[in-house]
């Protein structure tokens, strides 16, 4: 086995860095032996491989402060711990790439250490992106992954936006910045019955970051009252924002259908009058990049790594979404400005071709090749 990808969350969950490792392995596994190990979060139904690709769950207790917690953290960690070294032995893998730190960081730097194997480490922007605030909150995960990133052989982040937080905050250096990807294949489903006839969208986890709630407030002062609203996605502010439409007086405009598998996602894209972003910190944006597939106008936010890739009135907006009524001139901007809507399509369209999961891959694997062989399968 060449290279274990770690990676913090895995299917059935999805998200961003599930859908990045997943397509990551695809394309890697056709020329190298490739297997993901994720964190058991307690799935009842978890795939054992995909695509062919071995797929392992491992056990990542943790200490925590209250007595009760530390004894079940003391029970479980040494079956835990021996778990990852099984799993290393079964695999021998060369390369340890870990995917957004958490548990599964402190115990592939922990495993890393003890038996020399190479470990490279991507930052998906989860120490200030994290919908639960888990680095605000642990000590813990901070020092472990301070150690992490003076001992990785290489870092990598999604952009130079979340490589600054980790440089900052937790002493990385020298951070090499790996993009995401799109698959420009990926196919489109049937359009759902119960699309709007005219409507903007948005796609992703509804937490509190990903700025929802600002763009449901924006939408209400857009004039143009035969457009709606649709925010494809689940997460535990979906109550909170049927509540707040329902306030504004907008309920029956804001459609909140909740998880779209992929096929749905470009089937919503797809007749979208536009894709907005408003997210209050992204590390990198990845529904942009679907919305320049689709072939529609992206507002996105310009709080992270979208203005690194986004050109502003070029081929998408950029605006603060914490700055209401700017989101709100922008999308009416969109829709009011034919010219400027399909130039936007366009050009952000043409743009697509330049985010591929191959180009991913090889940024990778030049990384990989970089290790010193002294380094490698210690």
């Amino acid at each position: 086995m060449d290279v274990a990808l770690v990676v913090s969350s895995f299917l059935p969950r999805f998200g961003g860095v599930e859908e990045h490792v997943l397509n990551v392995a695809r394309v890697m596994s056709v020329r190298r032996s490739v297997v993901i190990w994720a964190v058991d979060q307690g799935d009842k139904e978890v795939p054992r491989s995909v695509d062919g690709i071995p797929v392992r769950y491992l056990s990542c207790p943790l200490p925590a402060r209250t007595p009760a917690a530390l004894a079940g953290f003391l029970r479980a960690a040494p079956g835990a711990w021996r778990a990852w070294q099984q799993a290393l032995g079964a695999d021998r893998p060369a390369v340890l790439h870990v995917h957004c730190f958490g548990p599964n960081g402190v115990y592939a730097a922990a495993l890393a250490r003890a038996t020399g194997t190479p470990l490279v480490f991507t930052t998906h922007g989860e120490t200030f992106a994290d919908a639960d605030g888990a680095f605000d909150q642990s000590a813990l995960l901070r020092s472990a992954l301070r150690r992490t990133v003076r001992r990785a052989d290489t870092v990598t982040a999604v952009s130079r936006y979340a490589a600054a937080d980790i440089e900052a905050r937790f002493g990385a250096s020298d951070v090499q910045i790996v993009p995401n990807g799109l698959n420009l294949d990926e196919q489109t489903g049937t359009p759902p019955d119960w699309l709007p006839e005219r409507y903007a969208a948005a796609v992703g986890r509804l937490v509190g970051n990903k700025g929802y709630d600002l763009l449901i407030e924006a939408f209400a002062r857009v004039p143009a009252t035969d457009v709606e609203l649709v925010i494809g996605g689940d997460g535990p502010q979906r109550e909170q924002l049927a509540r707040q439409a329902r306030h504004l007086g907008v309920s029956d405009r804001v459609h909140l259908p909740g998880r779209l598998d992929r096929a749905q996602v470009g089937a919503v894209l797809a007749d979208a009058e536009f894709l907005v972003m408003p997210s209050r910190a992204e590390a990198f944006g990845i529904a942009v990049l679907e919305g320049w597939r689709a072939g529609i106008p992206v507002i996105a936010s310009n709080r992270g790594g979208p203005p690194e890739f986004v050109t502003h009135e070029q081929d998408g907006l950029l605006v603060d979404p914490t700055d209401v009524p700017a989101l709100a001139a922008a999308m009416t901007r969109v829709l009011t400005e034919p010219d400027l809507a399909r130039s936007l399509a366009l050009r952000g369209h043409g743009r697509v071709r330049d985010f591929t999961w191959p180009a991913v891959v090889e940024r990778y694997e030049s990384h990989y090749d970089r290790i010193p062989v002294s380094h490698r399968g210690r």
